[in-house]
């Protein structure tokens, strides 16, 4: 089940404004060109930025989401009829033959449970052609990047357009390890909704990942830094062979 903060419609279709920088993606953009990919796989596609990003470059893009809220979001952008749109996970995809997979941002972090996860990366190398690449980020653990979610560090007012006024803030709400779990908070200034999105993370080290992978089928071929969060993350580039 999608977080709110991804399958809420009204919250939804302020995640983009919310979070307009989005340069993280452009590591993502390098290795596919690095790769010559011309077909792609987006999972946890959200509201299809990087997907779009891909088809304005010509690329053959499916992109595919558990939040049909941000699936929505996605296919009402300009340009989304180049992309093909599924609602629904890694877990169960359809026939596909793909030069590389993504899972950018928090989306490998986002999948929990230990066997979705090992799921997760089944459906991936399934979907890739021999050869393709499944590339995704972690956060390093060791960096405890939890200690910094607070409301003291994270509280701003954004005028979004047709929007108004919108007040948010994440605080941490637990820690047991591997997981944690913090809330965002919404207050729409238009009408004094509040809502909130309660959200879970698994933090994995690196050997626990490539572990993962290997299991798989997969060839670890690089673990880079993010570019954006030098030391913070693992940027995992895995092939199958």
């Amino acid at each position: 089940m999608a977080d709110d903060c991804f399958g809420h419609p009204r919250l939804a279709a302020i995640y983009d404004p919310l979070d307009p920088d989005r340069s993280d993606l452009d590591a993502y953009l390098r290795i596919v060109e690095e790769a010559g990919a011309r077909q792609v796989l987006d999972i946890g596609c959200g509201t299809g930025v990087f997907a779009l990003l891909l088809a304005d470059r010509g690329i053959e893009v499916v992109g595919i989401d558990p939040a049909q809220a941000s699936v929505d979001i996605a296919r009402a952008k300009p340009g989304s009829e180049r992309v093909r749109w599924i609602c629904g996970d890694a877990t169960a995809l359809p026939p596909l033959q793909v030069d590389l997979a993504t899972m950018t941002a928090n989306v490998a972090q986002a999948i929990v449970d230990p066997h979705t996860w090992q799921k997760t990366l089944r459906g991936a190398y399934h979907a890739l052609r021999p050869g393709g690449y499944l590339v995704f980020e972690t956060r390093d653990p060791a960096r405890r990047a939890w200690e910094e979610w607070s409301r003291e560090k994270s509280y701003r007012v954004t005028q979004i357009p047709g929007v108004g006024s919108v007040e948010s803030w994440v605080q941490l709400i637990e820690v047991s390890w591997p997981l944690v779990t913090f809330r965002w908070t919404y207050v729409f200034a238009v009408d004094g909704q509040v809502l909130t999105s309660d959200s879970t993370l698994r933090f994995r080290d690196r050997e626990e990942v490539e572990t993962d992978l290997v299991g798989h089928g997969y060839v670890v071929e690089d673990v880079r830094d993010a570019p954006d969060r030098p030391g913070k993350e693992f940027v995992f580039l895995a092939r199958r062979p």
